[in-house]
């Protein structure tokens, strides 16, 4: 009777461990805008910090209040590539795609798709010659100049000793008039910084 519920108590405790470390992850949902910071590397939160705060400065420069002036219409942007130069992977085109989105929603600028996306459309446009209607064909060479260009790149600054590191992020930002090659903006973005403290190794 002993040697059963022994058994039956190792029985027990083996099912509880078992259960105890099952592979299923849990899973939480928190909103899309929650400041999530697990690794200390770039994410979601830095990509809208940085792309907000250098946009509104870039659309509210004097150069650019100076070009609607004078020409009396919205800038024409389009966004270029950003480079990664940090020591880190970061998927730019998430930038890019960011910066574009905060440029159109701002209402301070006009803008023109991007080279990456450009060649999809001609080839539709020239489909169109043949294919679609007289009335609704599109015309050739009738497409919307950029005025400028907005290019940039990101860099890190790493500072570690034992297990403890410093991380801050330098975003780059030019505004270039595309005519002219003249830069008209250059913004900075250095507010994104993390201090990270690793576990301490175990022996």
């Amino acid at each position: 009777m002993k040697y059963r519920f022994l058994a039956l108590l190792f029985f027990a405790a083996l099912f509880l461990a078992v259960s105890g470390c099952s592979s299923t992850p849990q899973v939480s949902r928190v909103s899309a805008d929650t400041q999530t910071d697990l690794s200390g590397y770039w994410n979601d939160t830095d990509l809208r910090i940085v792309s907000e705060s250098l946009l509104d400065d870039c659309l509210s420069s004097p150069r650019v209040a100076q070009f609607q002036r004078q020409k009396g219409r919205l800038p024409v942007i389009i966004v270029g590539a950003f480079r990664n130069a940090s020591d880190e992977h970061i998927d730019t085109s998430l930038i890019t795609k960011k910066m574009e989105t905060v440029l159109l929603n701002s209402g301070k600028a006009d803008f023109v798709a991007s080279s990456s996306e450009r060649g999809e459309i001609r080839d539709e446009r020239t489909q169109q010659q043949s294919w679609a209607s007289e009335e609704t064909a599109k015309a050739l060479a009738n497409e919307l100049g950029a005025d400028f260009m907005l290019i940039g790149s990101v860099r890190t600054v790493v500072d570690r000793a034992g297990n403890l590191s410093t991380r801050t992020y330098f975003v780059y930002a030019e505004l270039v008039e595309i005519e002219s090659n003249r830069k008209v903006w250059i913004g900075e973005n250095s507010e994104i910084k993390k201090i990270i403290r690793r576990p301490s190794a175990r022996l």
